[in-house]
């Protein structure tokens, strides 16, 4: 056998050894290979019927490219299917991609995580008039918490806020602890670095992400308020009794959820999310390390009592806008996104940066989420229970209501 001959051989010898071990870890980690369009299409329609859920698509990015993008079902009463470049719902994946352009702030030099929003303001926080863009700001003025908020609070939902101060017996803003003491869930937190970031710094958020996160990254039918051209292709929703409900012309700029997107363009999102793209590599390391420990036994209600010490989980914490575990594929994270008529969930895997990204116009749809996740990544350890508390999850056959 000739010299070249033996080297080819030990060649292909070495490429199957290799990929033999690859398969090993795979399969020791619980990772699972991207599943055929067929089989995926399957594994949804069971998921569909079980539930009676009217519309789903969903997205898989592997190696930090989007490698499948599927849409099913209906987009409205009227039966026009759900396409994957139907307008849909983003709601708090919103979160998700205000923390990102947070971060590129952070990398320009613009935003500091740890100095207190307060000395970006030109005047005392409850002096600004109320607007309805934003929260009730006057209603702290006898509070002086609201001078040591910063925008890792925010990110980490640690403001002390309720979730909305509408949400409040008497619809007021206030602090139930101090910045930083804990997690709890606030929209009203996201809103109060809005604005900061518009009245503070002279950036309009939805000017700005526009500019540096959908247009750059061509999320072309992506916006945080509403175009007369989504009317085209939109995408009403089903609530859990099956009624419909038509999608909301969100007129404001919210960046605790008013983001309207595709599944096309949100699978774009998430892989430049997980591949870090347009963030230096301290900042996309920010955005999802383990920040802050989760202490409760579920998200909602926002403001529910801690877990005794040694029943939290060490596996989970909040990150930047999103939540991050560990599980038997290493780090993760993970953000949903809800209301009475939508039901999205975003679950990433730091090792071979692949994700999954589910958008239902149909909240029935929840309860498979966790299954479908697993069917393309496999066993991740994704934190279902505490994000979804006591909801009867899809095992493969009926879902129990």
């Amino acid at each position: 056998m000739s010299r070249t001959t033996l080297n080819a051989s030990f060649s292909r010898f070495a490429r199957r050894l290799l990929c033999a071990t690859a398969l090993i870890a795979t399969a020791a980690s619980g990772a699972a290979r991207v599943p055929t369009a067929a089989a995926l299409d399957a594994e949804v329609a069971r998921a569909m019927a079980a539930t009676q859920s009217r519309g789903l698509a969903i997205a898989i990015i592997d190696n930090g490219r989007v490698v499948r993008v599927r849409s099913y079902g209906e987009r409205n009463a009227a039966g026009a299917p759900l396409e994957t470049h139907s307008i849909m719902y983003g709601a708090s994946l919103t979160k998700s991609a205000f923390a990102y352009f947070m971060m590129q702030l952070v990398d320009e030099g613009k935003l500091d995580l740890d100095r207190p929003l307060a000395q970006y303001l030109d005047r005392e926080l409850p002096a600004y008039p109320t607007e309805d863009k934003y929260a009730p700001w006057a209603d702290l003025a006898a509070d002086d918490r609201w001078r040591s908020v910063t925008a890792r609070h925010v990110l980490t939902h640690s403001v002390g806020f309720a979730n909305f101060a509408f949400l409040e017996p008497d619809g007021k803003l206030r602090f139930h602890f101090d910045p930083g003491a804990r997690y709890a869930y606030s929209g009203d937190g996201m809103i109060l670095l809005q604005f900061v970031i518009e009245r503070g710094l002279g950036l309009d958020v939805g000017v700005e992400m526009q500019r540096r996160l959908f247009d750059r990254l061509r999320m072309h039918d992506t916006s945080l308020i509403w175009r007369p051209a989504f009317a085209a292709n939109l995408a009403d929703g089903w609530r859990a009794d099956g009624s419909v409900e038509p999608h909301d012309e969100r007129s404001k700029v919210r960046a605790a959820g008013s983001m309207d997107t595709t599944i096309d363009d949100i699978a774009r999102f998430a892989a430049a999310y997980v591949r870090g793209e347009g963030l230096s590599a301290k900042a996309r390391a920010e955005l999802t390390k383990p920040q802050l420990a989760i202490t409760t036994a579920s998200q909602f209600p926002s403001l529910q009592t801690e877990l005794p010490v040694d029943q939290r989980s060490a596996a989970l914490a909040a990150g930047l806008g999103v939540i991050r575990f560990t599980g038997p594929q290493g780090a993760g994270f993970m953000k949903g996104g809800h209301n009475d008529s939508t039901a999205n969930t975003l679950v990433c895997i730091e090792t071979g940066q692949r994700c999954v990204v589910i958008l239902s116009n149909d909240v029935r749809a929840e309860p498979t989420f966790p299954r479908l996740v697993e069917f393309v990544l496999g066993r991740t350890g994704t934190p279902w229970r505490w994000e979804y508390g006591d909801m009867v999850f899809w095992d493969g056959g009926h879902v129990e209501r």
